[in-house]
C-alpha cells in the first residue's frame, strides 16, 4: 500500500471499494517483487493502474506516451483502457521491460504497443506524434525536460499524469536537504505555474498530478 498520506485504516477502506487487480496484474505484481527486490516500489499501486485505465477509457486517446515503463503494469493498464489507439512507451532498460512485454502477450495487448529503449531525453525528443494522453514516471531530475518534451508535443485538451508528486509526502518539509525532494518541490512548482495548463494533484498512492493542456 502506497497511501503514506491518508490512515492506514481509510486506505485500506478505499482498496477495498475498488475494483480488484485481475490475476494477471497480481501475477505481475509478485514476479516484480521478486525480480527487483527493494526497487519493487518503482511499480504503480492498483489504485493507480486501475485509475489510468479509467482516464485511457474516457479519454480514448489515439496516442498515449508512457515514459518510464519499468515491468510493464502501468503500461499494461493503459493498453487495457485504449479503443483503437496506440500507447508508445519509452525505457532505458532492456532487463526490466522484458518481463513487461511477456505480460503484454499474455493480456493481448503487445499489438497496441511500441516500445522504444534509450534515453527518453533523446528518443522522445524525436518523436513526431501529437500525443493525447501521457504518463511520466522515471528518473525525478528528469522530471522537468520529460515534461517539456510532452507538453511540446500535446494536443489542446491533452492530459498528462506524473506520479510520485508527493514524494511520500516530503515535499511538504522545506527544511529537507534531500536532492530528490527538492527536485520534485521545484517540479511541483514549475508545472502549478504554466500558463498553458490546468492542474490538479490527487492524493493517490504517493501522489498523482493531473495536466490538462488548456
Amino acid at each position: 500500500m502506497k497511501a503514506f498520506l491518508l490512515d492506514p485504516a481509510v486506505a485500506q477502506y478505499i482498496l477495498d471499494h475498488s475494483t480488484t487487480p485481475d490475476s494477471l496484474l497480481a501475477d505481475l505484481a509478485a514476479e516484480t517483487r521478486a525480480a527487483t527486490g527493494d526497487r519493487a516500489g518503482m511499480q504503480i499501486s492498483p489504485d493507480q493502474g486501475r485509475f489510468l485505465t479509467m482516464i485511457t477509457q474516457l479519454l480514448a486517446p489515439e496516442v498515449a506516451v508512457e515514459v518510464g515503463t519499468f515491468t510493464g503494469y502501468s503500461s499494461l493498464c493503459i493498453a487495457r483502457g485504449l479503443s483503437g489507439g496506440h500507447l508508445h512507451c519509452f525505457d532505458v532498460s532492456e532487463e526490466w521491460t522484458s518481463i513487461a512485454r511477456r505480460y503484454w502477450e499474455q493480456a493481448g495487448v503487445a499489438d497496441r504497443i511500441t516500445l522504444t529503449l534509450g534515453p527518453a531525453a533523446e528518443t522522445l525528443g524525436s518523436f513526431g506524434q501529437p500525443i493525447d494522453l501521457a504518463f511520466i514516471d522515471a528518473d525525478k531530475p528528469s522530471y522537468p525536460a520529460y515534461y517539456e518534451l510532452v507538453m511540446n508535443r500535446l494536443r489542446p485538451g491533452g492530459l498528462v499524469l506524473v506520479d510520485n508528486t508527493l514524494w511520500s509526502g516530503r515535499v511538504l518539509d522545506q527544511d529537507s536537504k534531500d536532492t530528490t525532494t527538492r527536485l520534485m518541490r521545484e517540479f511541483n512548482d514549475l508545472v502549478m505555474s504554466d500558463p498553458r495548463v490546468t492542474v490538479v494533484m490527487l492524493p493517490i498512492a504517493d501522489g498523482l498530478t493531473m495536466i490538462r493542456k488548456n
